[in-house]
């Protein structure tokens, strides 16, 4: 774990920088805390959400948010919406019960990947993938083979810069009802501490891990932060506090 007077440094010097960034999937728990976080941290002097529909917000904070409408099914027509990104967050994700195996894998799958493709060629320098712990594209289970597929595909694009997350199992009070979510999550809450860690992570903690990692430097082209990864880089939040 980094010492504090140096996080508060990088982070002012990625302020400085005046970057842009988009981030796909903004309605999700985690997309909607890395939003709520960055814009805390003042990090962008651009920040645009692209997604299906707009997302109305009524605090203060939210004014200055650019959000560009798209149909996923058609993102060949909206390249422009990609245009011009310094760093781009892809938290996009749907899972099998809510949209049958096609439709998992049409989001999690051809949606990412498509939009990867886009920002890639609209000039997006450091592309970070939330994905799964478990993640391998030659496994039998369909969700873990569909994220390693991504990975995979997203690596061979070549971003200057491309950081893979892979937490464990989300913690966090999800608006959407998730029966074996939820159910793991009061699993996990009555094991040991340690044990819970190995096999979950709060979403605020994936988010900070992210923030803390996009403003280290870093001459590695592909970063790959497994769970415990995670909590580490995770457990500097005191110090990106604004």
């Amino acid at each position: 774990i980094m010492e504090t007077g140096t996080l508060q440094k990088f982070l002012e010097d990625f302020r400085m920088q005046n970057k842009a960034v988009f981030i796909l999937g903004a309605t999700g728990e985690t997309g909607q805390v890395l939003l709520r976080e960055i814009l805390k941290r003042n990090l962008f002097s651009k920040i645009t959400l692209i997604g299906r529909r707009k997302i109305e917000f009524e605090e203060e904070a939210y004014k200055n948010v650019h959000q560009e409408v798209v149909d996923f099914e058609k993102l060949d027509e909206y390249a422009s919406s990609f245009q011009d990104y310094d760093v781009g967050f892809c938290c996009l994700g749907t899972t099998r019960s809510k949209a049958g195996a096609d439709g998992f894998v049409r989001v999690d799958r051809d949606y990412v990947l498509k939009s990867a493709e886009l920002a890639k060629a609209g000039g997006c320098k450091h592309f970070n993938l939330l994905s799964s712990k478990g993640a391998d594209k030659s496994s039998s289970f369909l969700y873990l083979q569909v994220k390693g597929e991504v990975e995979a595909k997203i690596e061979e694009l070549n971003f200057d810069r491309y950081t893979i997350f892979r937490p464990a199992v989300l913690l966090c009070d999800r608006k959407e009802f998730r029966p074996a979510e939820w159910l793991t999550r009061k699993f996990l809450g009555s094991l040991p501490t340690s044990w819970a860690k190995d096999h979950s992570v709060p979403v605020i903690t994936v988010v900070r891990a992210m923030i803390n990692n996009l403003v280290t430097p870093s001459d590695k082209k592909m970063e790959l932060l497994d769970n415990q990864a995670i909590h580490n880089l995770g457990k500097a939040e005191d110090s990106t506090q604004p």
